[in-house]
């Protein structure tokens, strides 16, 4: 069913991994989207190719998520190609594994200006220029309902977003826009596995209800329900995407 036949919408770091099959399967769905990327221009351009050549429109637009002038672009250039914007998927995100002691403030700011910052003025500029009855998905993760060393500052900014995403619910209400978060917990993709070895990753499978690692598609499939009319009576929540991980 294409039952996005005439969205347009913009995923945040959509090169590669999970952002890249969320722009896919929006867009089999009819949806023209929009591919943000920071730095990888040709995985962002083979994610526009395979989308256009199965029949559908797409776009890759560079963008850093933690500069609002470029935030604020990223949404001009999708107006200007595609007229409007009906959902947004703040996708775009970056992880740090370091106990409290070595932390530096540079990697703090990093993770928080992307993590936050840009998840957060990417909502502003929804407010500003969104369609009603619009959709917005913001990432959290399933690491926050856990204790993990090293894991502190990456909590620390999905916990923000968790709490954007409700304390901003009811400012969208009134265009009938809904925001909800989604918070995966391990997924088969390259950040989730460089550094690891393979007693981790087997160890990390088994703690879960089904005894293996989701993938991409898993949450894609989530957020196809959360963007479309089925969920409209959904706003303000956080669905944790992870086969009973926590």
């Amino acid at each position: 069913m294409r039952n996005l036949e005439g969205k347009v919408a913009i995923i945040t770091g959509a090169s590669r991994g999970i952002g890249s099959a969320i722009a896919k399967q929006l867009s089999a769905l009819g949806a023209k989207v929009v591919v943000n990327y920071s730095n990888n221009a040709v995985k962002a351009e083979e994610v526009v190719e395979e989308i256009t050549k199965s029949g559908e429109q797409a776009v890759a637009i560079k963008a850093d998520v933690s500069n609002i002038k470029d935030v604020e672009r990223l949404f001009s250039e999708t107006i200007t190609k595609f007229g409007k914007v009906d959902i947004l998927v703040n996708n775009a995100g970056v992880i740090l594994y370091k106990l409290l002691s070595d932390v530096t403030e540079e990697e703090f700011d990093k993770l928080f200006n992307i993590n936050v910052k840009g998840t957060y003025f990417a909502c502003q500029q929804a407010m500003k220029h969104m369609e009603d009855n619009g959709r917005i998905i913001n990432f959290s993760t399933s690491v926050v309902g856990s204790m993990f060393p090293t894991y502190s500052v990456y909590a620390a900014t999905k916990g923000a977003v968790e709490q954007i995403t409700r304390q901003l619910a009811k400012e969208f209400g009134p265009k009938k826009i809904t925001i909800n978060a989604v918070a995966p917990g391990p997924i088969n993709t390259e950040l989730f596995n460089v550094g690891k070895t393979d007693e981790q990753i087997e160890a990390i499978r088994q703690m879960n209800s089904f005894g293996r690692i989701g993938e991409p598609d898993d949450v894609a499939n989530a957020i196809e329900f959360l963007v479309s009319d089925k969920a409209q009576w959904i706003t303000g929540q956080t669905l944790r995407i992870n086969g009973g991980y926590v």
